[in-house]
């Protein structure tokens, strides 16, 4: 029994039109999503956090001199 082995080179096209729109839609997505996913982070709180030092309380004690005694 011989086996015979067939190839054919087979070259896989996208069509090759509307690659530019469909670019153009998927990076104007893209951004959208980040966006949102951004803005959710920022308002919920989680990204004010990261961006944002923390706070620092200091105790500060102030005090005036004695007042002079009136002169009698």
């Amino acid at each position: 029994m011989d086996k015979i082995v067939v190839e054919k080179e087979v070259v896989v096209t996208d069509g090759g039109r509307e690659s530019t729109g469909s670019n153009a839609i998927w990076a104007i997505a893209f951004v959208i999503i980040v966006g949102l996913i951004v803005g959710a982070l920022y308002y919920s709180g989680a990204l004010r956090k990261i961006t944002q030092p923390a706070a620092q309380k200091i105790n500060v004690e102030v005090s005036a001199p004695a007042a002079p005694a009136p002169a009698r």
